[in-house]
C-alpha cells in the first residue's frame, strides 16, 4: 500500500510503535468480547469489575496511543511531501518545468497532495479497524478451529470479490486522474484568456463545448464510475456478511455439531466486527485514490530529481566583482518530433563589459528572450561555453552565476515581499524608490512588504524595477520593460533610469523594440532568425 510506505518512509519506528499500541488495543477488544461472551452464556463467574474497567481502559488508552502516534506521523508526512515537492520544482531545469506546463505542476501540489492529505487524516482509524478484526481473529480462532477455518476461507472468497471491484474502480480513478491534468489546463485557459473569451462568442462556446465541456464530463463520466464500482462493492461486502451469518447458523450446525456450543460467541463477536469491517471497506476508494496521487507525485518528484539543479544560498556579488562576460559557439535548440521546425539559436559569440548598457534588437522569434535566458543561466546551452572572466559556467557555479543579474522578463511574476541586501534600511529605500517611480500614493511598504501588487500592467512593471533596484545586482536585463509605459513614463525609463543605473556602475541589457531611445545605448545587437546579425557602437 502506497500510502502505508510514505509513513514508513516517515519514521519506520512511531509506524512499529503505533502498530504495537494498536495490537494492543485489537488484543483488549477481543478479550473484553470473550469476557461478554462467557458471561452471557454464564459458563464462567463474572469477572471482577476492577478487572473489565482495566481491560476498557487499557483498550482505550493504546488505541488513542496508536491514533495519537499516526497522526502525528501523517501530517508530518504531508508537510515533508510539501516541501519536498516544492523544493525538486524549485531545482529543475527551467525547460524541464516549461515543458511539464503548469497545469501538470499545480494539479500535483493542489489535488494530489491534498488527496494525500484527506486520506492521512483517515488512516489512524483504519489502523485501529484493523487491529480490532486482527484481535477478534484470533479470539475466534481460540474458540473453534474448525470454524475459524470455514470463515476465514468465506472471507477470503469475499475478500477477493470486493478486491476485483476495488481494482476496476482503481482503473477509473487512474484514468480520471489523468483528465485532471487537461481540466487544469482548461482552467488556466479559463482565467488567462477571460478577455478573449468574452470577446468571442464562438470561441467561448467552442471552448465551453468541446474543450472544457469534454474534459469535465470525461473526469465525471470516470468518477461516477470508479464510486459506483465502491458503492457496490461496499454493498455486497455487507451482503456478504449477512450470508456468512447465515452459513454459521444453519451450514455449520449440519456439518460440524460440535462446534454448536461456540456459534453465539461467533455471531456477537462476527456483528461487533461489523462495524470496523464497514468503515474499511468504504475507506477503500479513498486508499485507491491516493495510491493514484501518491504515484503522480512520485513520478513527478522523480522526474524533477533526474535533472535536479545544485541548490545553495550564495552571497552575493558586488558589482565591481567582475569585468567580461563571454558567449562563445554557444548554441540552443528547442525540442521537436518536427527537425523542419526546430528552432534554433546560435552560434552566439559574444562578449560584454563590465558597465555597459547594451540593447538587444531584433523581430518577434529572433531569439532574443532565449538568448536573455542563455546569458542569465536559466538555460543551459546545448554546446559552446558562457565564461565570466574566463571563468566557464557549469553545474557546480551556475547558481553562483546567476546571481549577478535582476532580470525583468515579459512574463514576469511579482512577489509581495522585497529582498535586499541591506534588510535594516529595506522600507526606508523602498519609500525612496516609490516615489521616484511615481506610486508612492498606491503602495507603500512596511516590514519589507508591499501593501498590495493589485494595480495596472505598467505600474506592476515599475514595482518589479523597484524590487530589482532593491536586489542591487551587478547586471540589469530588461525584457520590453517600457511596453506597458506611459509615454512619459517611458521616456523617463530610457533617459534617466537606465542612465541613473549605468552611473552607479551597472551593466544595463535591454531588450526592446523602442527605436526612438536607441541612441542612449553603448551598443546595439540586432539578432534573426536566432543569430547575430549586426554589432554596432
Amino acid at each position: 500500500m502506497d500510502i502505508l510506505w510514505l509513513l514508513i518512509r516517515a519514521s519506520w519506528v512511531r509506524v512499529v510503535v503505533a502498530i504495537v499500541m494498536g495490537i494492543v488495543s485489537g488484543g483488549c477488544s477481543a478479550w473484553l468480547i470473550g469476557l461478554v461472551n462467557a458471561n452471557l452464556n454464564e459458563r464462567t463467574p463474572s469477572p471482577a469489575i476492577a478487572f473489565f474497567a482495566g481491560l476498557v481502559l487499557l483498550a482505550l488508552i493504546s488505541g488513542m496511543l496508536a491514533q495519537f502516534l499516526l497522526i502525528d506521523l501523517a501530517q508530518d508526512s504531508v508537510y515533508q511531501l510539501r516541501l519536498r515537492l516544492s523544493q525538486r520544482i524549485l531545482s529543475a531545469p527551467l525547460r524541464q518545468l516549461e515543458e511539464l506546463g503548469p497545469s501538470q505542476l499545480l494539479a500535483v501540489l493542489t489535488k494530489d497532495v491534498q488527496a494525500i492529505s484527506d486520506t492521512v487524516f483517515v488512516i489512524p482509524y483504519i489502523c485501529v479497524d484493523i487491529a480490532v478484526i486482527a484481535g477478534c481473529a484470533v479470539y475466534l480462532s481460540w474458540l473453534s478451529g474448525w470454524v475459524f477455518a470455514v470463515t476465514v476461507i468465506f472471507i477470503g472468497a469475499a475478500i477477493t470479490l470486493v478486491q476485483t471491484l476495488i481494482n476496476s474502480a482503481h482503473h477509473y480513478l487512474q484514468q480520471a486522474r489523468q483528465e485532471v491534468d487537461r481540466l487544469f489546463q482548461h482552467f488556466r485557459s479559463l482565467t488567462d484568456g477571460i478577455k478573449e473569451l468574452k470577446l468571442n462568442s464562438i470561441r467561448r462556446h467552442r471552448f465551453v463545448e468541446e474543450d472544457l465541456g469534454v474534459s469535465a464530463a470525461a473526469s465525471r463520466r470516470y468518477q461516477k464510475n470508479a464510486f459506483k464500482i465502491a458503492a457496490v462493492a461496499t454493498g455486497g461486502g455487507q451482503l456478504l456478511f449477512f450470508l456468512l451469518i447465515g452459513l454459521l447458523l444453519f451450514s455449520v450446525p449440519q456439518l460440524l455439531p460440535t462446534a454448536q456450543s461456540v456459534l453465539p460467541a461467533y455471531i456477537l463477536t462476527l456483528t461487533y466486527l461489523l462495524g470496523p469491517i464497514e468503515n474499511l471497506v468504504q475507506q477503500l476508494p479513498t486508499l485507491a485514490n491516493a495510491s493514484v496521487s501518491i504515484r503522480k507525485v512520485n513520478e513527478m518528484g522523480l522526474a524533477l530529481t533526474e535533472n535536479a539543479e545544485i541548490d545553495t544560498v550564495i552571497q552575493q556579488p558586488s558589482p565591481s566583482s567582475w569585468h567580461t562576460l563571454e558567449l562563445e559557439e554557444v548554441v540552443y535548440a528547442y525540442q521537436s518530433t518536427d527537425a523542419d521546425h526546430r528552432f534554433t539559436v546560435g552560434p552566439i559569440n559574444l562578449t560584454l563589459k563590465a558597465g555597459e548598457l547594451v540593447f538587444f534588437v531584433g523581430g518577434n522569434g529572433s531569439g532574443k528572450s532565449t538568448l536573455a535566458k542563455l546569458m542569465t543561466g536559466l538555460y543551459v546551452p546545448d554546446s559552446g561555453e558562457v565564461r565570466l572572466d574566463h571563468v566557464p559556467i557549469v553545474d557546480a557555479n551556475r547558481e553562483w552565476y546567476r546571481q549577478h543579474f535582476s532580470v525583468i522578463y515579459s512574463d514576469f511574476y511579482l512577489f509581495e515581499r522585497l529582498v535586499s541586501g541591506e534588510e535594516l534600511t529595506l522600507d526606508k529605500l523602498a519609500q525612496t524608490y516609490l516615489e521616484r517611480l511615481q506610486l508612492e500614493k498606491k503602495v507603500s511598504v512596511q516590514k519589507g512588504q508591499l501593501s498590495t501588487v493589485e494595480l495596472s500592467q505598467g505600474q506592476r512593471k515599475r514595482l518589479a524595477l523597484l524590487a530589482a533596484y532593491l536586489e542591487d545586482r551587478p547586471i540589469y536585463l530588461f525584457d520590453e520593460w517600457a511596453a506597458d509605459q506611459d509615454p512619459i513614463f517611458r521616456e523617463v525609463f530610457y533617459t534617466q533610469l537606465l542612465a541613473d543605473l549605468k552611473q552607479r556602475g551597472k551593466t544595463v541589457l535591454v531588450i526592446s523594440h523602442d527605436d526612438h531611445f536607441f541612441h542612449v545605448a553603448d551598443r546595439i545587437i540586432k539578432l534573426d532568425y536566432g543569430q547575430i546579425d549586426s554589432d554596432s557602437g
